[in-house]
């Protein structure tokens, strides 16, 4: 199997975080593979910003938090036993899982494919991520996390562009010693149709 099929099937969310950061080096090669991401007319007017500091980031995933009101999982349909997420586990209350990085993808406000192209970013980003050892975890609404008036002033210091909105987030760290990788859920039949 190629390489890049092996972290395509390898990859899961990550929701447990060893609390090291990342090397530079290696987040400079999971930003490259963000930045070749496909964009729609090559525009690549998705904007990365990487915060790195611990009470920013803890603040912001509380924010979230406290402003996602996700629909909380009922009878046994949850999205990970292994790594609960905010939708699992109502005791969680930093939507980031003290992520030791968070990437928050910003894109022009009214531009029809903001939301495609930040996918495809953090998609690149959490395949490279894999590749490299490091755990990554895509958080969806990233408005949510500066819908406050601290969100706003983070927003502000980061000189990100009145006409830009956070469309998500992608988390990245380490996974926690001792924690086995998550296993895959099989894959649901009758979904390829050939036509």
């Amino acid at each position: 199997m190629q390489p890049v099929m092996e972290t395509i099937l390898h990859r899961r969310s990550i929701r447990r975080f060893a609390p090291e950061q990342i090397r530079e080096e290696t987040l400079a090669q999971i930003l490259q593979a963000g930045l070749y991401a496909p964009s729609a007319g090559g525009r690549q007017g998705v904007l990365f910003a990487v915060c790195q500091d611990r009470a920013v980031n803890t603040r912001l995933g509380k924010i979230k938090r406290a402003n996602a009101k996700p629909r909380m999982a009922k009878n046994g349909n949850y999205v990970s036993r292994e790594q609960p997420s905010i939708a699992d586990d109502p005791h969680l209350t930093d939507a980031f899982y003290g992520a030791p990085t968070v990437v928050t993808f910003f894109a022009p406000k009214g531009f029809l494919f903001a939301a495609e192209d930040c996918a495809m970013a953090a998609e690149n980003l959490m395949l490279a991520a894999d590749a490299l050892g490091v755990g990554s975890c895509y958080i969806g609404q990233g408005w949510a996390a500066f819908a406050d008036p601290y969100g706003q002033e983070i927003l502000a210091q980061w000189a990100i562009p009145g006409d830009h909105y956070a469309v998500c987030q992608v988390l990245l760290g380490y996974p926690r010693p001792g924690d086995p990788h998550p296993t895959p859920k099989p894959r649901k039949s009758g979904r390829v149709l050939r036509v």
